[in-house]
């Protein structure tokens, strides 16, 4: 809807049908391989429908270019909930904080891993330009337009002449897509099994409550400092995410072939995708913080894809800094920590709660409090339907407590 109101002098079911035949033309276009340099990757290939529009396998980073073997250095992120992502900002005040608008939540936002835009047709454009990615032109996206089946709805819903320079299609190609991102009952349809809980129409188990009360826990798990759980104070549903860009030292990924460089790093929003902020060394080594929704369907995880599983995700939270040898490779009896930022930028790093111990000292969670909160993590799943009690796992009696809303 954003995109279509733009379009001023329109009467409400003008703009109305404008967004219905632009959101056609975009699922067309997201599901269309042509639109690639390969002809063999389309939008869906990294972002399938079946898994929160994440990849569908467990590559750490996807397989594109013109011969479908080129690597980038990221993991492709869902492109579900990002409806309420700020635009990107160096120092953001969160009016929600506890009525406190004193405190600097930034840097904050931006579409990307590393904030570096802001509006769905920007982020459309990346992969579809990428060489490792689509690696398409926008003259080879107009061409595949033009020659599709759709070419009449897309001359529909963009006017007659929007065929007329390969610059005017490729800016529709990319407001179209932007536009079908915007569906709210595919996009953001708020429809987990904890969506149900906050309405009153579902109980949790003993497990998954017990998750949710140490993913909360400020000396615990205190996961909802970044991937807020609890309703806005106007009443939406969580983000499960704060948005902000965060460094929390992930190890190196050796398995990435931009990683054989001893010498290069990903640092984030400093580079080296990302380059207004590459002078920056305190912008170095954030990531942006990704949804939680659905993030049970995932295969890979953090933004350069080392672990593939939620245990492993939540453990290294827990053990970081008691266990790091766990996580960290080790040489001559010494743990290599934060193996994959160089120590100028250390001071970057969170040491909040879970990440404020050391070797020796006790894990914020055991062994039973990691099992509970990757329970908890799989009630974020959407599609769940309170009549079919999926969720609640034989042997786990249902609580009535409701402490997060």
């Amino acid at each position: 809807m954003k995109a279509a109101a733009q379009q001023g002098g329109q009467t409400r079911a003008q703009v109305y049908e404008s967004v219905r035949k632009m959101t056609a033309v975009g699922k067309q276009l997201f599901f269309d391989p042509s639109l690639s340099g390969s002809g063999k990757l389309a939008c869906a290939s990294c972002h399938s429908p079946d898994h929160a529009f994440s990849p569908a396998n467990s590559l750490a980073v996807q397989l594109g270019g013109n011969d479908m073997h080129r690597t980038g250095m990221r993991a492709a992120p869902t492109l579900k909930y990002l409806q309420s992502v700020p635009a990107f900002a160096e120092h953001y005040h969160e009016s929600d904080d506890e009525g406190d608008e004193s405190v600097d939540a930034g840097p904050t936002g931006g579409l990307t891993w590393d904030g570096r835009v802001d509006r769905g047709s920007d982020q459309a454009r990346i992969p579809l330009l990428s060489s490792f990615e689509m690696g398409s032109s926008a003259a080879k996206v107009a061409a595949a337009v033009k020659a599709s089946p759709y070419a009449g709805a897309f001359r529909a819903a963009f006017g007659d002449h929007i065929f007329d320079s390969d610059e005017a299609t490729f800016n529709a190609v990319l407001q179209a897509l932007e536009t079908f991102e915007q569906t709210p009952e595919i996009f953001y349809p708020y429809t987990s099994k904890y969506d149900a809980y906050l309405a009153g129409k579902a109980q949790l188990t003993k497990a998954e409550l017990h998750g949710l009360e140490v993913f909360n826990d400020e000396k615990k798990g205190n996961c909802a400092s970044c991937h807020i759980s609890q309703r806005s104070m106007d009443g939406a549903p969580p983000q499960f995410s704060d948005f902000g860009l965060i460094a929390i030292g992930v190890p190196r990924n050796r398995a990435l072939p931009v990683n054989r460089d001893p010498h290069f790093y990903d640092l984030g929003a400093c580079g080296p995708e990302r380059t207004d902020l590459g002078g920056r060394a305190e912008f170095c080594g954030i990531f942006r913080t990704p949804t939680l929704r659905n993030v049970a369907l995932k295969k890979s995880f953090f933004h350069n894809g080392i672990y593939h599983s939620l245990d492993q995700v939540v453990r290294f939270y827990a053990q970081r800094d008691t266990n790091p040898e766990k996580f960290y490779p080790v040489s001559k009896g010494k743990v290599q920590k934060f193996d994959d930022l160089p120590q100028r930028y250390w001071a970057n790093l969170n040491t909040e709660p879970p990440f404020d111990r050391k070797p020796g000292d006790k894990p914020a969670l055991d062994e039973a409090e990691i099992k509970d909160v990757v329970a908890f993590l799989n009630t974020l799943t959407d599609g769940y339907k309170p009549e079919d009690k999926q969720g609640n796992k034989p042997g786990n009696k249902p609580e009535k407590t409701a402490a997060a809303n």
